[in-house]
């Protein structure tokens, strides 16, 4: 496995980004780990971080470098602040940067496939819900996409007293259509979709109406609901399946290379806690 860092200009944003890659390397004698072999360039995953995190959150507290090795899947991890991967009313274009520039950096630096049937979309809390909207607005984009315990009402999220100024520079005070989930998953168009959350998580409400929506939009929706908060140790478990899923919804997963010394297929792990809630 490879891990790169990648500061480099962006030009939707006008000032300097940073991004880290989890690349495959396949091996033989490499202990401990399983790494999966491909045919070409393998396929990747914008995996998107929640309110109080950044790039690093994904590689600090969980396996995702170990699981996506495995799996010979390319991660790319970008940091949006506390956007809400929005267009801000009073800041930066981090919506236009993630869904149109992103991809065009990534594709500039990296040996990574950028046909739709090899990319995918996930995140958790804050990311859940740019998972989900970069679906819902393009799903011609993305084989699947998934969101671990997503904020994914934003419009009552905004209204909680401790909001107002995420309400205010985010959104300008109120929410368009174009930023409602509950609005998008109307049209009934979407990748599969895999959508989980803790029982415990006071999340939890809104997770289950947008799946109820979804569903009744005619939505394909695979859902996952453990016990648990919102926290680092529930994501980190979670991982494995949410990466499974997404690769059964586009090309055959590879089989892993390994030697005598090298592990088999990755366990979840344990990770600090707890994560931040969006």
């Amino acid at each position: 496995m490879a891990l790169a860092t990648i500061n480099c200009f962006s030009e939707i944003l006008q000032l300097g980004v940073t991004i880290h890659v989890v690349l495959p390397q396949a091996t033989t004698s490499q202990v401990g780990v399983a790494s999966a072999v491909r045919e070409g360039a393998p396929p990747v995953l914008y995996l998107l971080h929640g309110l109080s995190d950044d790039h690093s959150a994904w590689v600090r507290y969980t396996s995702v470098e170990r699981y996506a090795d495995a799996r010979g899947l390319a991660v790319v991890m970008p940091a949006v602040g506390r956007s809400f991967y929005a267009d801000e009313r009073h800041g930066h274009q981090y919506w236009t940067f993630v869904s149109e520039e992103l991809p065009q950096l990534v594709a500039a630096f990296f040996r990574v496939s950028t046909d739709p049937a090899d990319t995918y979309v996930a995140g958790l809390s804050m990311g859940g819900y740019g998972a989900l909207r970069l679906a819902l607005t393009h799903p011609d984009r993305y084989a699947a996409a998934a969101s671990l315990s997503g904020a994914v009402d934003v419009r009552k999220l905004i209204e909680e007293p401790d909001r107002a100024a995420l309400k205010a520079q985010v959104f300008g005070g109120a929410v368009a259509p174009e930023e409602d989930l509950f609005h998008l998953v109307q049209a009934g168009v979407a990748p599969p979709l895999w959508v989980g959350c803790g029982t415990e998580d006071r999340l939890y409400p809104m997770v289950r109406d947008f799946v109820a929506a979804a569903q009744r939009a005619g939505i394909e929706v695979t859902t996952s609901y453990p016990p648990g908060d919102h926290v680092w140790e529930l994501w980190d478990a979670q991982l494995p399946e949410v990466l499974d899923f997404l690769l059964s919804a586009g090309r055959p997963s590879p089989e892993p290379a390994t030697s005598p010394e090298a592990g088999t297929s990755p366990e979840p792990g344990t990770s600090p806690e707890p994560g931040s809630l969006s």
